[in-house]
């Protein structure tokens, strides 16, 4: 069954949604975009994901989006998809059609929601840290861009080591995140996430983690990671998922007692109110 796509306010049949070749979010990368979970053909904390879209979007100076148009074509995508138990929502918006340079044009903004299945996450993930920092410093830190190049380059680094996720320190040496992931650890019994100052993505499941689950946030070095008891990733499609191992080096416990706790009280919380 093809799921219709729905584009700057109309629903299309796969093969007939299109964006213009010279789209300014295919020709250089000016554009932002939301991932949303949906189960059993309901979205999961879509006001959270289009508020974040909306701050992304200022950050970059795009016009502002139209959330309510937004939110109706991601309805409209779900009534016409089958009720998988687990779907992804694509949630893309860019600058629209320009010039062949940065400069942006004046056609108007492209804004465009996909449904598809999405296969749940192994039960645990190999990790690997990469070479190339997070700049905290740069103009699109915090920004879930779509230029997202250097996010392809470090995974596929990442899966060449059999890992499934890859780990960005920034600048300062400091943990930061993953490719499509926030990270928590444990040490000591305390739970610890890396700040928003050290140029992470403001995760969605990440903030609910810290709201439901509990937490701090601190910078800390990267080498906390490998001496870490425990760790685990957060992110919308894989809610929480534990950490077995860092660049190879097997962690105590995954899951251990903390993140099986967080586990079994995140999925006890997001079943009970779907737009928290």
């Amino acid at each position: 069954m093809s799921v219709p796509i729905w584009v700057n306010g109309e629903l299309y049949e796969p093969d007939k949604a299109v964006v213009s070749v010279y789209d300014h979010g295919l020709m250089v990368g000016d554009g932002v975009f939301e991932t949303v979970k949906a189960v059993n053909g309901e979205s999961f904390a879509l006001t959270r994901h289009l508020d974040r879209l909306a701050l992304s979007a200022k950050r970059m100076d795009l016009p502002e989006p139209d959330l309510a148009a937004i939110a109706d074509g991601v309805r409209r995508c779900l009534a016409a998809a089958p009720k998988w138990p687990l779907a992804r929502i694509r949630i893309t918006y860019t600058s629209g059609p320009g010039p062949l340079g940065s400069d942006r044009g004046s056609a108007g903004t492209s804004a465009i929601a996909i449904v598809g299945e999405q296969a749940p996450f192994p039960a645990t993930a190999d990790v690997v840290v990469v070479p190339w920092p997070r700049n905290e410093r740069g103009a699109l830190s915090g920004v879930k861009s779509t230029s997202y190049g250097d996010n392809a380059k470090a995974l596929a680094y990442a899966k060449e080591r059999g890992g499934a996720e890859a780990i960005f320190e920034n600048l300062a040496g400091n943990l930061c995140e993953g490719t499509g992931s926030n990270i928590f650890f444990v040490t000591g019994g305390r739970l610890i996430t890396p700040t928003l100052s050290s140029g992470c993505l403001a995760g969605v499941t990440r903030a609910l983690a810290l709201e439901w689950c509990g937490g701090e946030e601190a910078d800390v070095p990267i080498s906390a990671l490998y001496e870490a008891e425990e760790a685990f990733l957060t992110s919308t499609t894989r809610d929480i998922q534990p950490i077995r191992a860092v660049d190879g080096k097997v962690l105590p416990q995954a899951p251990g007692p903390v993140t099986l706790e967080a586990m079994k009280v995140f999925a006890e919380r997001s079943a009970a109110d779907l737009d928290p």
